[in-house]
């Protein structure tokens, strides 16, 4: 019970250190946008046009990511007993998509239209004033995002670029990556600006919203793609499937993993499913209390194990062909639910 009550009580913190970071992210997004569409039509600029439809799609996305953040949150109960845990994937999802549709088509759209039917190059200083404060606005949001995530890196003691490559909360991860291409796309409306007025041609400002609209695809395809993944089913990495294989061999009374499973729900929530066989000679009590021991052993050692289910099985089952259409041997072992 102990264990159980720690074990939620580092989720509810990890959970609303997230919501922070989307939070500060929606706000200085939402300033942003307005400033940069007043600063595009004042100057006519399609690049700070483009930037005003990516921080529009920015504050969208941060939306649903809070979505995702208040519903993945949710307890298990009769209908769902796994939890909501997945639910923040699927709104995650949908925000990649505005990603895709508020922020890079728009960008790519107004990108290909400048350089068909050229544009007026209006006043280009409010637009400088603006992509300044969006700058520090942005780079504030950004450092936030990034600061959690060395956190919990240095927590899980892991490389920081590995960990935001395959982490399974990908609120952050949105965050530090919608973030960083908010601070590449200023750049590259300053430099169309720049290009602009040194020459007087709107090229260089079509070209601007075009690689803004290239960054925002990158950006939605890498989000999109990882949300996919966690919502078909991601196990936990290789090294530690291998350290859950020696924890449960190393309880008394089990002889072998005969197959293991392993299925990310949540940042901090994740399953464990094994077919475990258990000495020939142990008694129903003994292997009772080799499957508490061996669930004791794998929350200790892994705080993210939320479920454990063992299914004790001969080794000589394990070898037997299914029969056609029988969908498997239904359990027959003591679960064990976090």
């Amino acid at each position: 019970m102990a264990e159980t009550a720690r074990h939620s009580a580092q989720d509810h913190s990890g959970g609303g250190e997230s919501t922070f970071t989307v939070i500060v992210a929606a706000l200085a997004n939402l300033g942003v946008a307005l400033a940069k569409a007043v600063a595009g039509v004042i100057s006519g600029s399609s690049a700070m046009l483009s930037e005003a439809a990516h921080s529009v799609a920015d504050t969208v996305t941060e939306v649903l990511l809070l979505t995702a953040l208040k519903r993945s949150g949710k307890p298990a109960d009769e209908d769902h007993p796994l939890g909501y845990g997945p639910e923040r994937y699927v709104w995650a999802l949908l925000a990649a998509v505005a990603t895709f549709v508020g922020g890079a088509v728009f960008s790519l759209y107004d990108g290909v239209h400048a350089l068909l039917q050229g544009e007026e190059l209006g006043d280009p200083l409010a637009s400088y004033i603006v992509l300044g404060v969006a700058f520090l606005l942005e780079g504030f949001s950004l450092r936030t995002g990034v600061r959690q995530a060395r956190g919990e890196a240095s927590r899980l003691r892991v490389p920081f670029r590995r960990y935001l490559r395959r982490t399974a909360d990908t609120a952050v991860k949105a965050v530090v990556m919608e973030d960083s291409a908010a601070l590449v796309g200023l750049l590259l409306a300053a430099g169309g600006l720049l290009g602009g007025q040194l020459t007087g041609s709107g090229v260089w400002d079509g070209i601007a919203s075009l690689c803004i609209g290239v960054l925002l695809l990158y950006v939605a395809w890498v989000l999109g793609r990882s949300n996919v993944e966690l919502l078909v089913g991601r196990p936990l990495p290789r090294a530690t499937r291998e350290r859950i294989r020696e924890e449960l061999l190393a309880v008394e009374h089990i002889e072998a993993v005969l197959e293991l499973t392993t299925l990310v729900q949540g940042p901090r929530e994740a399953l464990v499913a094994a077919k475990v066989d258990f000495r020939d000679v142990s008694s129903a009590a003994q292997i009772e209390w080799a499957c508490e021991r061996a669930e004791q052993r794998l929350r200790e050692a892994f705080p993210s194990v939320s479920r454990v289910y063992l299914d004790p099985t001969p080794r000589s089952a394990s070898a037997m062909p299914v029969p056609p259409g029988s969908g498997g041997r239904p359990s027959s072992g003591r679960s064990g639910e976090g």
